[in-house]
């Protein structure tokens, strides 16, 4: 009777353990990186990229050098200067 309640356990496969062990954490480092790269890339890159893009479309270089140009920040033009 006490034989029958008693179950032997399975022994632990040990063989390849590390090699297994290595391919399953590469494959998941390979997966959260990938995951990692398009969330960067979608989420920061695209944006920066659009904000420059919207910034230089609708930048008016010569306005902004008369800007300057009247606060005196050229030492090659005189604020009076109006050639223009």
């Amino acid at each position: 009777m006490a034989d029958e309640a008693v179950k032997k356990l399975p022994k632990p496969i040990m063989r390849d353990l590390l090699m297994r062990q290595i391919r399953r954490n590469l494959i998941g480092c390979f997966i959260f990186c990938s995951v990692a790269v398009a969330a960067v890339k979608i989420g920061i890159n695209d944006r920066k990229k659009k904000a420059y893009s919207d910034f230089y479309q609708n930048y008016d270089i010569d306005k902004e050098f008369h800007k300057m140009r009247k606060k005196g920040l050229f030492d090659s033009c005189s604020v009076e200067d109006d050639d223009d």
